[in-house]
Order: structure tokens, then sequence, then C-alpha cells
């Protein structure tokens, strides 16, 4: 018999860390967090990251794993995950997959294959340089003529996720969109329940621009301010999330506060967009629309009802 898995996720700021600590008491589980960007030390303001008194004694895995220097990816994610769950189960525990980076999510569900790592590293160098002399949209370019549909799911400014694509064509000879679209048909190896919480559009993007709001009087400037002062690069892959990439501009006199906070607000609305997208194209999904429950406690009590029908809590 599978293993049971509950994965709780959503566009940011849609209310996730709070339902999912409700949810994961009721249910006796621990939670994994699936934040591109709250792994990293010290970023905690720009990542609305869940705190000790909001944890209320739920045990939270992939918080604070890595050092700002360090590069959090798939690969890491999928190795780590995989041990927590394991580590969970054998407590007799279940685990519970809490965040909205949908990519790292899916690469556990289904046990992705994403061909880590190429053993010739010479030809990424040469795209690396490639991109610093003609700019990533040169490479994009690239590689729309070898693989239009990795193209077309990939941002133009994603140069790591570009120059990988690149790689595994230069490397295999196949397109990396035929490796992930077989890949993405796999059965999960789990008994899972995947949940997509969400809310109205404009309800969201209020609750973004409040979230921002909060976040520059909480001292989100003065957190971007001590990371550069401790030694944090702006081409870390810490430094380009959203809430640290646009303050600095700030910091360094190259902007107002006003229009930072503003291009936050604006970058943050986009990624939801994005996410929301991301979510829509996932099978096996549960949506959970804030609008449609009276209450929280509704919305929890559904949510059981759910896992008990999938045979993944066994609740009296």
């Amino acid at each position: 018999m599978k293993k049971p898995l509950v994965i709780l996720s959503g566009p940011t700021a849609c209310g996730k860390t709070a339902l999912s600590i409700s949810l994961a008491k009721r249910i006796n589980a621990e939670i994994i967090s699936a934040d591109s960007m709250q792994v990293y030390k010290g970023f905690d303001i720009g990542t609305a990251k869940v705190t000790k008194e909001e944890m209320q004694g739920v045990p939270h895995y992939l918080i604070d794993e890595m050092d700002p220097d360090e590069e959090c990816n798939v690969f890491e994610f999928q190795s780590l995950a995989k041990h927590y769950i394991d580590e969970i189960q054998n407590r007799g525990k279940i685990p519970m997959i809490v965040g909205g980076t949908g990519f790292y999510i899916q690469s556990v569900l289904y046990d992705i294959d994403f061909s880590q790592e190429p053993a010739d590293r010479s030809y990424r160098h040469q795209l690396e340089q490639l991109a610093e002399e003609k700019g990533s949209p040169f490479l994009h370019e690239k590689l729309k003529e070898i693989d239009p549909d990795a193209a077309a799911a990939i941002h133009p400014n994603n140069q790591k996720r570009v120059i990988r694509a690149l790689e595994f064509f230069h490397e295999t000879g196949d397109k990396i969109s035929d490796h992930n679209r077989i890949q993405q048909q796999k059965e999960s190896p789990y008994q899972f329940a995947y949940f997509v919480l969400n809310r109205k559009r404009d309800v969201l993007y209020d609750r973004i621009n409040q979230r921002v709001d909060l976040m520059m009087k909480d001292g989100l400037v003065e957190e971007v301010d001590r990371l550069l002062k401790e030694g944090c690069k702006e081409d870390y892959l810490s430094m380009q999330g959203l809430g640290y990439k646009e303050i600095v501009p700030y910091i360094h006199g190259k902007c107002s506060l006003e229009e930072a906070a503003d291009l936050l607000k604006k970058n943050t609305r986009h990624f939801a967009k994005r996410q929301i997208t991301w979510f829509k194209r996932e099978k096996d999904v549960c949506w959970i629309n804030y609008e449609d429950f009276a209450s929280e406690e509704a919305m929890l009590e559904y949510m059981i009802n759910y896992l008990k029908e999938a045979n993944i809590v066994s609740l009296s």
C-alpha cells in the first residue's frame, strides 16, 4: 500500500501557513516547506517565514536549512524532502508539503528524474559566457530554435533553466520538454491529496499589497541591508528572490522607497498569477476557494472528509 502524503499549495499570500498548521494539528501531520526562499537562514521578513509561535508546536522542515550563498534547486529539494518524508512516516505521522513552489512539489509527488548534473560543465560555461556577452534573451532564442515547447514554458530571464534545457539537448540530443512530458505522466508513489488554496483575484491582490506594506513596516529594508553587510552578494540566488531584489536598488540609492515597494507589489502580483497558471495545469488537484466556505472550520471539515475518502487519514 502506498504511503500517505498531503500537499497544501496555492499562490503567495493566500493564507497557506495558518490553514496548514490548523490542518496538521487535526490530522497528526508534520510540515515540509516547499518554499524556495524560506529555506535560507536570515531571510525572514521578505519571505513571510513562519515563526516559532505560528508553528504552534507543529514540526517544520526545510526552513532555515541553507546558508545564503548556497543554491537551493529542485534536485536538492527533492532529495531533502524525500528524506524528511521517510522520517515523518517512520514516526507514524503524516507528511504534509506546504508551499507555493509548484515545480518543487511536482518533483517529489511524481518522483521525477530531472537528469541532475552534466558530466561535462564546459558547455555550461560557454553558455554562461554567451549570456554575459549577449544577454539572456539571446540564449532563449537559441532554445526556441531547438525546443519551442521548452522556450514557451521558460521565461527568457530565467537563465539557469534556459541553460539547463540547452545543456540537456547538447548532451542527449533530446528535447527537455519531451523528457519532462514523459516524467509528468508517471504515477505517484504516494497515496496523496493535493489541495490548492485560492482566493478571488482582487482579494488576493489586496492581500499581497497589504503584506508588502506590513513587510516594509516590520523592517524589510533593514533586513536586506543587514544581509548585504553580512556579505550576501546581489548575484546570489537567495538575493534574487522576491522582496530582496527589489529593495537592493533602494539601498544603493537608485530608486525611492515608494518605487521599490510598488515594484515589489507588482512583481508579487505577477508571481501569484504565474503560480495559479501552474496549478491549473497540474492533474489530480483539489481546489479550495476561500469564498466557497462560511468559515475556516468549514474548510477544515471539508478537507478532512476529503482525506478520509481518499484513505489518507482514518480519524474518528
